[in-house]
C-alpha cells in the first residue's frame, strides 16, 4: 500500500521539533548484515493466502543485539490497526506513570438537612477510561450513607475538560451499537453501554434476561422462549433477533439452551441522554429521589470537592487496553496525555481536543524515533482508523527502548500472551512464548511485542499486512512468530 499524505498540520508540527539525535537517527539506517528475505513458511503461507510479499512489512530485532535478525518493507507506512494502542499505552507509562490515577470530583452545593441535599449533585469528568457502573454505584452509595436520600436541585455533568466534536458511533463501520464504537467524553459513563445476559431455565421452557444497568425508564423483555432441543448454539446473537432501543428491547427468537449462560454487551442506541438515564436509574435503585433533572454544567470553582472517585491505576488500565484491545480506553488515554501533560505553549486549563491529542502523540513520535514524514500518519491513539499510518521500523524501535528502560515490566504485563489470554488466546504454536498486540481491521492484519526463543533470546517482532486478503494472513503471521520461535533468525 502506497504511504498516506500527511495533514498539513502534522508537517508544521515536525518542522517545530527539533532534529532529532543518535535516538532517531538509529532508525533510518539498516545494517547491511540483516537478512532482508522473509522465511520459505511465511511465503507459502502469504501465497496460499492469495497475499503478496510486497503487502508485508517485518522487523525481528533481539534485544540488545547490535542489528536486526530480519528487516523486510521495515520504511513502507503501514496501516498498525490496533497495533497503534502500543505508541499509545508507551507513552503514557512515560509520561504519567504506572501508578497515576484519574480523579472524578463530585461536588454536594447545598446544605443536607433532614436527609435532604437543597442543591445539586455536580460532577465533573477528567477523562478517566473505567468510570464503570460499580464504581459510581459505590460512589452514590457513599452518598447515601451520607444521609443523602433527595437530590433536591439537579444532578449537574462537567464534561469540559474535553472538547470534542459531536460524532456518529457508527461512522466507522456502521456497527453503532458495537462497544468499540463509543465514543471518547470527558465524563464516559460505563462505556455508554449496558451487557445483556441469557440464563437458560430448562423447567420454565425460557431464558432469562437481565441486564446489568438500571436504565431508566426502561422497557426489556426479561426471557425469551428457548429453541427446540438439541438446537446447536451457533449463531445465537442472530437466532434472537434482538432490537435495541433505548426505551425497549425486544428479541423475535428464541435462545439456544446449549448455550449456557451467554453476555452480549451493547453500546446504547441514544449515548447522548445515557448518562442521564443511568445516574437516574441507580439513584432510584439505591432508594434515592431526585426533584430536578439531569444536565450539563459547571462544577465549583471555589470550593472543594465534597468526595472523589479514584480510578484503578494506569497499569491495570493499560492491561485492559492491551490484552482485550479496548478502543474506547485508548482514545481516553491519549485525551488524557494531552491534558494532563500539554505541549508547550497550550494555555493552562484548555480543553482537549481531538487535533491537539493527535499532535500530542505525533510530538511523543518525533522525540521518541525522529522527525514524522510521509510515512507517519497519527490519526487517534487506538488504531480504529483507515488512515493511521507507521512503519514498522519506528514501531519496532519504541518497543527496543522499552525494553531497555524500566517499564519494560508494566508493558509486557499488558500484552495477550500466546494461547493463554486477551487477543492472543487461540496463537498456534507454544504456549506463553509470544506476548504480541494483535491488530485487525479490513484489510489489516499485524502482530507487534516480543517473543521468547527456543535459546532464551527475547526478540522485538513488528508483522504489519495490509491486503485486501488480510483476513487469511493469520497462518503467515504465525509462520513468523514460530520462524524467531525456533531461533531461525540466529542460524
Amino acid at each position: 500500500m502506497g504511504a498516506m499524505p500527511v495533514p498539513a498540520r502534522l508537517r508544521r508540527l515536525a518542522l517545530l521539533l527539533p532534529l532529532s539525535l543518535a535516538l532517531g537517527l538509529a532508525v533510518v539506517a539498516a545494517p547491511s548484515h540483516a537478512s532482508t528475505v522473509l522465511p520459505p513458511e511465511a511465503r507459502q503461507a502469504l501465497q496460499r493466502a492469495g497475499i503478496p510479499t510486497d503487502a508485508v512489512a517485518v522487523v525481528i530485532h533481539e534485544i540488545g543485539g547490535t542489528s536486526p535478525a530480519l528487516l523486510w518493507r521495515a520504511d513502507e507506512p503501514m496501516n498498525p490497526a490496533s497495533v497503534m494502542k502500543l505508541p499509545t499505552t508507551m507513552a503514557a507509562l512515560e509520561r504519567l506513570g504506572p501508578a497515576f490515577t484519574w480523579t472524578t470530583p463530585l461536588w454536594l452545593t447545598g446544605p443536607v438537612k433532614d436527609g435532604v441535599l437543597d442543591g445539586n449533585l455536580v460532577i465533573q469528568g477528567r477523562g478517566d477510561p473505567k468510570l464503570v457502573i460499580e464504581r459510581l454505584w459505590l460512589a452514590l452509595r457513599k452518598l447515601r450513607q451520607m444521609g443523602v436520600r433527595e437530590i433536591r436541585g439537579d444532578i449537574v455533568l462537567d464534561g469540559r475538560a474535553f472538547a470534542l466534536q459531536p460524532g456518529n458511533p457508527g461512522e466507522f463501520d456502521g456497527e453503532a451499537l458495537r462497544p468499540y464504537n463509543a465514543l471518547p467524553a470527558a465524563l464516559l459513563l460505563n462505556f455508554r453501554s449496558s451487557i445483556f445476559s441469557f440464563v437458560p431455565d430448562p423447567a420454565a421452557g425460557v431464558a432469562r434476561v437481565t441486564v446489568d444497568t438500571p436504565l431508566a425508564p426502561a422497557d426489556i423483555e426479561r426471557s425469551v422462549p428457548l429453541a427446540p432441543a438439541g438446537t446447536p448454539c451457533g449463531d445465537w446473537r442472530g437466532l434472537l433477533k434482538a432490537s435495541f432501543d433505548a426505551r425497549r428491547v425486544r428479541f423475535g427468537g428464541p435462545y439456544p439452551a446449549a448455550c449456557g449462560e451467554q453476555s452480549w454487551p451493547v453500546a446504547d442506541a441514544q449515548p447522548a441522554t445515557y448518562d442521564a438515564r443511568l445516574l437516574t436509574g441507580l439513584w432510584q435503585e439505591l432508594g434515592g429521589t431526585l426533584g430536578g433533572r439531569v444536565r450539563e454544567g459547571s462544577a465549583p470553582t471555589d470550593q472543594p470537592p465534597t468526595l472523589e472517585l479514584r480510578s484503578p491505576a494506569l497499569a491495570e488500565v493499560v492491561r485492559d487496553i492491551n490484552k482485550f484491545s479496548n478502543n474506547v480506553m485508548a482514545q481516553q488515554l491519549l485525551l488524557t496525555l494531552a491534558l494532563q501533560a500539554p505541549l508547550p505553549g497550550t494555555p493552562p486549563g484548555t480543553p482537549v481536543t481531538a487535533e491537539a491529542a493527535r499532535d500530542w502523540l505525533a510530538a511523543w513520535l518525533a522525540e521518541r524515533t525522529g522527525p514524522l514524514d510521509a510515512a507517519v500518519v497519527v490519526d487517534n491513539g487506538s488504531g480504529l482508523s483507515r488512515l493511521s499510518r507507521l512503519p514498522a521500523r519506528r514501531l519496532a524501535r519504541l518497543l527496543q527502548q522499552t525494553a531497555d528502560g524500566p517499564l519494560f515490566g508494566e508493558l509486557m504485563a499488558s500484552l495477550p500472551i500466546s494461547g493463554q489470554d486477551g487477543t492472543l488466546r487461540r496463537l498456534r504454536g507454544p504456549s506463553g512464548r509470544a506476548q504480541l498486540k494483535t491488530g485487525t481491521l479490513r484489510d489489516v492484519a499485524a502482530l507487534a511485542g516480543y517473543v521468547l526463543s527456543d535459546s532464551g533470546r527475547r526478540y522485538v517482532f513488528v508483522a504489519m499486512i495490509n491486503h485486501p486478503q488480510a483476513g487469511a494472513a493469520r497462518p503467515a503471521l504465525e509462520a513468523l512468530v514460530q520462524w524467531t520461535i525456533r531461533d531461525a533468525p540466529s542460524r
